[in-house]
């Protein structure tokens, strides 16, 4: 990175190309409040020079080639992802951060299952903007980078940082599209990670502040402000109980917290009563575990086992939002999973809504009972398709950790859908069985219709769905266990260290992509 004091040949070499400091030129501290971040690709082959983006090149020659002199000067090739900063080069940017993209011909990668040329914009743009927030400037304008979109998203989603709770924060980091490139696209960027970071704030916030009803309040005024074609129904516990909810209110009782069953309608089609799309999301606002506790170690972080909600929720907000031409009915049954003496005991048997008896040997398997009854709601609706997301299994995060959502699906084109739009948003899914063999062994159970875990200790996230599938008799269901991409830690470049918000991009992409196919 190219920060002052500069080396004295470097500062030499900046006074011959004419390069002044901003205070030698007079410009008030005032003036510095705005940084620049531009791309520059790497190298095709040895040899070759490498070529700034239009946008950066355009800047270049505004400053008379003095950008790309001082670049020259300044270390080796930028690497993707690598930054490198300037100062004093035009007054309306006192710190320009230029970014590496990698290589201009990267694009859809087979093998990786993602677009890596915006995935190299999505991380370059986010490290551009972090070194303007360090700088502690308020304002940032970003290149397109050939992409404004994927431009949008690392600006926003890399500057995010949950800090609601703190005295001290991070300076807050206005970014817009630099020049006048495409600012439709820049928008629609700005949207889709607006969605992501509303799901990571949600799933960050502490339980004793994001009990069931909080998250049902803020989902409502999140909606309603995004659309006027909007219903938000926070159904207590006594609708609940008349809906049969057996199973939901079985792990509900362990709390204090009173349970709540959201329920959002996003009606977008121009005709109201075509059928719907229903996405349905775990909803545990704290997993003790109940009797089946949990380990002490990093139980805090169960604050977000809503993350289902959360993220299904978010991508709802998003696409009244986008107002697509679509109806889609969010469904997440909130509660918390507390041990006391009301709490569902190993061996207790409970009634789901549709009839079937469940018996509950770990009431750390939770999410599966209050899903089995939402999922017999969504049925209700006569839906085009239901999906369903929950941090469901630590199996799940054993077998893929956080390189992709694992979908586990009874139908091959609703598994195309959800893929191809996880190529475009880069945020992974992959494809899990669903095999009779894990259904077996759910159902092989002594006290009733079907066990909430497996006969063995293996397949964890498999039996777990195939428990799920017990609940479900529509022809285009998924099931989107998310336990493993539920924290970043380092491994998204673009997101800091906490909830991740996956993968609420990829469900907006699905609907904006199904929208389209409707119409």
């Amino acid at each position: 990175m190219f920060l002052l004091p500069l080396p004295a040949v470097a500062r030499v070499a900046l006074r011959r190309l004419g390069v002044r400091r901003a205070w030698d030129r007079g410009l008030s501290t005032a003036d510095m409040t705005k940084g620049l971040v531009l791309g520059i690709y790497s190298k095709d082959k040895d040899g070759d020079t490498p070529q700034f983006t239009s946008a950066a090149e355009n800047f270049n020659t505004l400053v008379a080639g003095k950008l790309r002199e001082m670049l020259n000067i300044s270390g080796p090739p930028l690497k993707a992802g690598k930054t490198r900063t300037f100062y004093g080069l035009h007054e309306d940017f006192p710190s320009v951060v230029v970014v590496g993209l990698g290589k201009r011909s990267a694009g859809v990668d087979d093998q990786e299952n993602w677009n890596e040329g915006k995935e190299n914009i999505r991380a370059a743009v986010a490290a551009g903007c972090r070194q303007v927030q360090d700088l502690e400037l308020p304002s940032v304008e970003v290149d397109p980078c050939g992409d404004a979109q994927a431009a949008a998203e690392g600006a926003v989603l890399g500057l995010y940082e949950f800090d609601d709770l703190k005295q001290k924060k991070k300076v807050a980091v206005s970014a817009k599209l630099y020049g006048s490139g495409d600012q439709e696209a820049w928008e629609r960027g700005v949207l889709f990670a607006s969605g992501q970071n509303l799901a990571r704030q949600l799933m960050e916030s502490p339980a004793n502040e994001m009990t069931p009803t909080r998250f049902a309040e803020i989902i409502e005024k999140s909606l309603k402000s995004a659309s006027s074609k909007t219903e938000v129904h926070i159904r207590p516990k006594s609708w609940i109980e008349e809906q049969e909810m057996g199973s939901f209110l079985s792990v509900a009782k362990g709390s204090e917290e009173p349970p709540v069953f959201l329920e959002i309608h996003y009606t977008g089609s121009p005709n109201a009563t075509e059928a719907p799309l229903v996405f349905v999301g775990k909803g545990i606002t704290f997993d003790s575990g109940g009797i089946s506790i949990k380990a002490s170690a990093n139980m805090d972080l169960m604050r977000a086992d809503m993350g289902g909600a959360a993220t299904i929720c978010s991508a709802i907000v998003s696409a009244a939002k986008l107002n697509l031409p679509i109806n889609i009915i969010g469904l997440a049954p909130l509660c918390e999973n507390m041990p006391s003496g009301k709490a569902n005991k190993p061996g207790d048997v409970v009634r789901a809504r549709n009839g079937k008896t469940i018996q509950v040997d770990n009431t750390d398997a939770e999410g599966r009972l209050i899903l089995a009854d939402a999922l017999c709601y969504a049925h209700t609706f006569n839906p085009k398709v239901i999906i369903n997301a929950a941090t469901l299994t630590g199996a799940m995060d054993i077998a893929l950790g956080s390189g992709a959502t694992g979908v586990f699906t009874n139908s091959s084109w609703l598994w195309n859908k959800l893929f191809e739009a996880s190529i475009d948003s880069g945020d992974r899914v992959w494809r899990m069985p669903l095999f009779e063999h894990y259904t077996r062994q759910v159902v092989d159970c002594q006290l009733a219709d079907v066990n909430n875990i497996g006969k063995y200790r293996s397949a964890g996230a498999c039996t777990a769905a195939a428990f799920l599938r017990e609940f479900v008799t529509h022809s285009k269901w998924a099931h989107l266990d998310i336990a493993g991409v539920m924290t970043n830690k380092d491994e998204v470049p673009y997101l800091r260290k906490g909830m991740s918000g996956r993968p609420t991009r990829t469900l907006i992409e699905f609907l904006l992509r199904f929208s389209k196919d409707s119409s």
